[in-house]
């Protein structure tokens, strides 16, 4: 391994004034941990995105790299769990927030943060899925675990078109599920076609405030979206049905009333993916690595270099970019 390595680091001057570059580190500019990890690619999630422009306080230790995931091969390790040449997968963990991230040729991290690469998957597959990928899987997971089944009715999905989204669309697709897609890109509706949405809603239906309660019409959702979105899929949501709410792109605002979980017993299931416990994250990941459609995965994701990540992230943000973007380091 080479004495430095190029790093997407973030700093901010006395006036709070952010800028973001490409540096070159060496690993004694590693913050603590008991594993390094040869970074072999990482992504851009909507929470990079917001670390990089500055649009919301997602860092919280300046300077910082950013990149919540990453995937890569183990060169050293303090750690009994793991030793050199290993192949893992880091997601969320306060990457990118308090501890150095995924943009970067190296990592060191603490050992119980990683979860072992499952067979099959590269490290670009792997960060195809990424946190947004295993979010859906979690999301999925606690949907499974409420009692949802295919069987009740169809499941919906916000934000369809976006990481988390896609992959929830094509998971719940290949999992037996009709799926109610809702984007707001008339554009993209062959692409959520592909991906197995069996009908797509507009966003506008859901987007502005509705009644507290609506006509049933899914048993389930998968809401990445947050705010009258959300409310408005409670509000739609038949009797005895779940959703799971992992995301904010609306607004984190919830002007909800009581009336769904009261009259008709529908759940409200809170997404944690950044604090997971070791045992969830492996199941996720096992579960992704059986349910996820290897084509389905390409068709979601991009791919882009190192030297493009800082542009893409700002795209993203500006909603110019659909599905998963792979980094390649």
């Amino acid at each position: 391994m080479a004495d430095t390595f190029r790093a997407v680091l973030i700093s901010r001057d006395e006036d709070k004034n952010q800028t973001v570059e490409m540096t070159e580190l060496s690993p004694s500019d590693l913050m603590d941990g008991d594993v390094d990890v040869r970074v072999e690619a990482s992504t851009i999630n909507y929470k990079d995105g917001l670390a990089i422009t500055g649009k919301s306080p997602i860092v919280r230790r300046w300077p910082m790299i950013p990149g919540i995931d990453l995937a890569g091969e183990v060169i050293e390790s303090k750690n009994p769990q793991w030793k050199a040449g290993d192949k893992v997968v880091l997601n969320g963990w306060g990457l990118s927030e308090t501890h150095y991230g995924g943009y970067a040729e190296r990592a060191r991290v603490k050992g119980e943060w990683l979860v072992r690469r499952p067979d099959g998957f590269s490290a670009k597959d792997a960060m195809a899925i990424g946190t947004a990928g295993y979010t859906a899987m979690l999301s999925v997971l606690a949907l499974e675990k409420a009692g949802a089944k295919p069987e009740h009715g169809p499941v919906i999905v916000s934000g369809a078109t976006g990481g988390v989204g896609s992959v929830a669309v094509s998971l719940l697709s290949k999992l037996g599920w009709d799926v109610i897609a809702v984007t707001g890109r008339s554009s993209e509706h062959d692409y959520l076609k592909d991906l197995g949405a069996s009908e797509i809603m507009d966003r506008s239906e859901l987007s502005e405030k509705g009644k507290p309660l609506e006509k049933e019409r899914w048993a389930a959702g998968v809401d990445c979206v947050g705010s009258h979105t959300l409310v408005n899929m409670l509000a739609g949501t038949k009797r005895h049905g779940s959703i799971a709410a992992c995301g904010l792109a609306q607004g984190f605002d919830l002007p909800a009333t009581v009336m769904p979980f009261i009259l008709r017993g529908v759940s409200l299931h809170g997404i944690d993916s950044v604090m997971a416990p070791k045992e969830l994250r492996e199941e996720a990941w096992g579960r992704l690595s059986e349910d996820l459609a290897p084509e389905k995965l390409r068709a979601i994701a991009s791919e882009v270099t190192f030297d493009e990540v800082i542009e893409t992230a700002k795209s993203l943000i500006d909603g110019k970019v659909r599905g998963r973007v792979v980094v390649n380091l």
